[in-house]
């Protein structure tokens, strides 16, 4: 030790449990994490997701019992997605705001069970509409951007009506954000309701599991016209400035593990503002199979990867390991 600088003696700084927590420039709490939540319009729904482990579809009438243990626990936020299985799908996602449907009932439960419950709604057409995109079509079967920006804002808007605190499209329609947040406004939500974007929403692989979960996979073609290419770390950039012009509340980055370089991108573009990234179903149906192949042990992994978030500038956490967190974090 006597021939090493003094400059160079790092680790008499994290040698002990407690010394080292303090290196991490913020620390994982309970409230950083939102549990989505997949909602299906068979109310008394149980239904297990085989490539999502241990992740159900829910019915209204069995999302109290769910919900309780974990509201106990500690859970803090929620964000619902919407499964409608025995309804008619059309062209411009008419099911989306039914206020029989699996969303808006889920959010009048909870609210009446639940009332310190955060409920966020992710707004998209995709699990809608007869075709499977998350927009309506022109005749060539391209986006048609500006009815789809005013179905989406539709949509958001009565989800608000509803009850919803957060409202979280992730449709990638350009021009959506200004929408939605004038739609709120006049109908006297804006003060009222968070609007948290999916900024940064790249076109990835990892979204499989989700789609089984919530059969929104497309029924022609892909959706790489309107989520971002992996690479695209300008276009990333560009979005972000975009929806905070726009009226973003909240930005988000989806995925997240591939993605933290994108992270730090929007919490130096957008320092002002919450950042959040969603660990989607590909990432964690990748950290059960590797623990399930002895690859690693499971919580260690799982912390792993959302302290590199939190790293990156991550401030909420959408992960389907919520459950998870409540009792690693107790």
């Amino acid at each position: 030790m006597a021939s090493l600088d003094i400059s160079s003696v790092l680790q008499g700084g994290y040698q002990h449990p407690v010394s080292r927590s303090w290196q991490g420039r913020r620390q994982l709490t309970k409230s950083m994490f939102m549990y989505p939540i997949f909602i299906t319009d068979d109310p008394n729904a149980s239904v297990l997701i085989p490539s999502l482990p241990g992740q159900r579809r829910w019915g209204v009438n069995k999302l109290v019992a769910f919900l309780e243990p974990l509201v106990k626990k500690g859970l803090s936020s929620v964000i619902l997605f919407g499964v409608p299985l025995n309804c008619t799908k059309d062209g411009h996602g008419g099911p989306a705001d039914d206020v029989n449907g699996p969303v808006i009932q889920a959010i009048k439960t909870i609210i009446a069970h639940f009332p310190n419950l955060y409920i966020a709604c992710d707004v998209c057409l995709c699990e809608y509409t007869d075709h499977g995109h998350c927009g309506l079509l022109n005749q060539d079967g391209t986006i048609n951007t500006e009815p789809s920006v005013q179905r989406i804002a539709e949509v958001a808007v009565n989800y608000a009506k509803a009850g919803a605190h957060c409202i979280a499209p992730s449709d990638m329609m350009d021009g959506r954000i200004k929408a939605i947040k004038r739609g709120l406004i006049d109908a006297g939500y804006g003060n009222k309701v968070t609007l948290m974007s999916y900024s940064a929403k790249f076109a990835s692989a990892l979204y499989g599991p989700f789609r089984d979960a919530a059969g929104s996979a497309p029924s022609f073609g892909d959706r790489k016209c309107y989520q971002l290419p992996p690479a695209a770390k300008g276009l990333a950039r560009r979005a972000i400035l975009r929806d905070t012009a726009e009226g973003a509340d909240i930005i988000m980055v989806k995925p997240a593990l591939p993605y933290l370089d994108i992270i730090a991108d929007a919490a130096e573009l957008a320092p002002d503002h919450p950042l959040a990234c969603y660990q989607v179903s590909g990432e964690f149906a990748m950290i059960h199979a590797g623990a399930a192949a002895g690859v690693y042990e499971l919580r260690t992994m799982a912390f792993e990867s959302v302290e590199s978030m939190v790293r990156a500038g991550a401030t909420l956490i959408l992960t389907y390991f919520t459950p998870e967190f409540l009792d690693w974090l107790s």
